[in-house]
């Protein structure tokens, strides 16, 4: 697997190009105000990116969708249960004095069907509570059991996404890693929205917030 990582100022999101290595198809995770160099990785690697795959709406994982779209002219995928935020983008900037535009329409929405590039498949999981529509993205060979996990906001390396935004709910936060994340595969890496990486076995015996929910409820 090709993949590349870069975070930039102000919001040190994570945005992502993950390719195949045989064909040099890829995909554009998340692309944020780190779009530029993104690009660039993709110019320099000579990837044919295929699709934008969103995690989530939410302002910090969006900002470079408009820059990326006109670069490769490939479609956007979008949880439909966020295409409120994804819309609201002008609005959201305006919460955190940053001016924003609106963004391309989205071209797809998530569904059960699997997405495929180069030798790749992307298995898409719903997990809400950082937002409504809020995704974990499941990547890896076709057939192959090892695959890396792209959760957004959802779950950080020794914490977990805020619930305080327009549709965030704690217990549903919770119950989507418990219940759907930790079900991917115990070695699984996971590349979060914001921060390092880790993997489901680590939160799963040492996030603070997971081991008390787990601790109160049969699991």
């Amino acid at each position: 697997m090709i993949l590349e990582v870069r975070t930039v100022e102000p919001f040190y999101k994570n945005g992502f190009v993950v390719g195949c290595e045989r064909t040099h198809e890829a995909v554009l995770i998340d692309p944020g105000d780190e779009v530029d160099q993104l690009v660039e990785i993709v110019h320099e690697r000579k990837l044919e990116i295929r699709y934008i795959l969103l995690t989530h709406a939410h302002i910090d994982h969006i900002t470079g969708v408009q820059t990326a779209k006109d670069k490769f002219n490939v479609p956007i995928y979008l949880h439909r249960d966020d295409l409120f935020l994804y819309e609201s983008v002008v609005q959201q900037g305006a919460m955190f004095g940053i001016h924003a535009e609106a963004l391309p329409p989205i071209d797809r929405f998530y569904d059960s069907s699997l997405i495929h590039f180069g030798d790749y498949e992307v298995c898409i999981h719903h997990t809400p509570g950082h937002c409504p529509g809020g995704v974990c993205l499941q990547i890896g060979k076709k057939g192959s059991a090892d695959k890396h996990l792209f959760v957004g906001d959802t779950l950080f390396a020794g914490s977990i996404g805020r619930t305080d935004l327009p549709g965030g709910d704690y217990e549903i936060l919770l119950r989507s890693i418990t219940t759907v994340i930790f079900t991917l595969g115990n070695k699984a890496p996971v590349h979060p929205g914001h921060g390092p990486d880790t993997t489901v076995e680590h939160e799963r015996a040492t996030n603070p917030f997971v081991t008390e929910y787990l601790a109160n409820h049969d699991l």
